[in-house]
């Protein structure tokens, strides 16, 4: 169990402190009883922090707030690892990281190829809507930004002006994946992505 438990803590080091993580995060390690025992030890010494129902996290640490809360991301990312669901960003923070729009989200909310669901972890609210554009597991997080904010956008708002602003922040890696991927979306996004390609020769 102790060389179980070094192991664990090994890779959560190497992860940084702020990462939040399931029990799935190891089962290479071995089986997920022996996971879980190393993970409850390491919670009741205090080197990593149980912060929802097999949910943990390596807590940031701040001079006179103490441990912080996970981020958003952070914690997204622990729920779709434990459900086993893609996630991205949801189209109107795609949009905003992209600098298409202004508008900041008020909830942290996460395109999923799961369920649309709610859950409420280590304080924080985290939405988990069904994609309507799909979530592209050989491309960048960056691509599968793009694509969300493509649905976002829809296809009356795929005037030339936003077509190029795809094209600016689109980089040849991504736009080669969301070619590939044009199979695995709806006609009209397949044909932005064609027009998102052709902006970018010209």
């Amino acid at each position: 169990m102790t060389a179980m438990v070094d192991r664990i803590m090994k890779r959560v080091r190497g992860k940084g402190r702020g990462w939040a993580f399931t029990p799935k995060d190891f089962i290479d390690f071995g089986t997920r009883g022996s996971v879980d025992m190393a993970l409850s030890r390491l919670a009741k010494s205090g080197q990593i922090r149980r912060v929802g129902r097999g949910i943990y996290d390596y807590p940031r640490l701040h001079d006179k707030l103490g441990a912080l809360s996970p981020d958003a991301d952070s914690l997204a990312r622990a729920l779709a690892s434990k459900s086993g669901d893609k996630i991205g960003p949801a189209g109107a923070t795609a949009a905003n990281r992209l600098g298409l729009s202004t508008q900041v989200p008020a909830k942290s909310a996460y395109a999923t190829d799961g369920a649309t669901r709610t859950k409420h972890v280590a304080g924080r609210t985290v939405a988990l809507k069904h994609a309507r554009a799909p979530l592209l597991d050989n491309a960048s997080d960056h691509a599968n930004t793009v694509l969300q904010a493509i649905a976002h956008v829809g296809k009356d708002g795929m005037d030339s002006d936003v077509i190029h602003q795809f094209a600016e922040r689109l980089g040849d890696a991504d736009m080669k994946a969301l070619i590939n991927a044009r199979p695995q979306m709806t006609g009209w996004m397949g044909d932005v992505v064609l027009r998102i390609a052709e902006a970018r020769r010209n």
